[in-house]
């Protein structure tokens, strides 16, 4: 789950847009830990320490956001027939193709007004969950897959950070309306670095697109 170390302080300099954005997300972001956290308790591996280069997580065999959603929507419609999806981030860290041997897929239903979330590896649901807070950001729109979203996140800046700072690839967050109060409506990969002593990076990734909309750092 996202840690509060990965959405740290803005420098002075940050733009208006920047600011704003950072608010956005921290406010995503840290309500989502806060929430989700019960889905991984005694589950979650430790975050690596290093870019993982290889597409295995421990024993198991890691797979894409995509990969995992019929599973986690197939448990989350048994669970509310309008379940709709919001959320999506890595629950194990991410390999350099954009896979993770876990994935994390937050539901809402408006008939129950709750959300429930799944923490998917491989092809079962290792854990499920209410969410303890109310979570009101709109369903998802079209999203391409967390493994041409870091593509171009690499090439963008994010290969760059990592190897100029020995950083790392902190997390990846699919959420909607949550960076960009001029496209609220759209849905957004945000990718995040991070790197001992130094800012984070965030890279925001169009997710109907796989274009970089914007890069920033915090």
């Amino acid at each position: 789950m996202i840690r509060s170390s990965a959405v740290s302080a803005l420098p002075s300099h940050a733009s208006a847009f920047e600011r704003d954005a950072h608010r956005r997300i921290r406010r995503g972001v840290y309500g989502m830990a806060a929430g989700l956290v019960a889905l991984v308790v005694g589950a979650t591996a430790p975050q690596s320490d290093a870019f993982l280069s290889t597409a295995f997580a421990g024993d198991q065999l890691a797979i894409s956001a995509s990969e995992g959603l019929q599973v986690a929507t197939s448990a989350a419609l048994a669970w509310a027939d309008d379940a709709e999806l919001v959320y999506v981030e890595n629950d194990e860290p991410v390999d350099a193709t954009g896979s993770a041997g876990r994935w994390g897929y937050l539901f809402r239903s408006q008939t129950r007004d709750r959300s429930r979330g799944y923490s998917v590896q491989g092809a079962k649901v290792v854990q499920a969950a209410d969410l303890a807070l109310r979570f009101d950001s709109p369903p998802l729109g079209s999203w391409v897959d967390s493994q041409r979203a870091l593509a171009a996140a690499e090439e963008k800046q994010g290969a760059k950070f990592r190897a100029e700072s020995g950083g790392e690839l902190a997390h990846m967050v699919l959420i909607r309306s949550a960076a960009d109060p001029k496209k609220p409506e759209r849905t957004s990969w945000l990718v995040i670095y991070r790197a001992p002593g130094l800012p984070s990076l965030f890279v925001l990734v169009d997710a109907a697109t796989g274009n970089v909309d914007k890069t920033w750092r915090g």
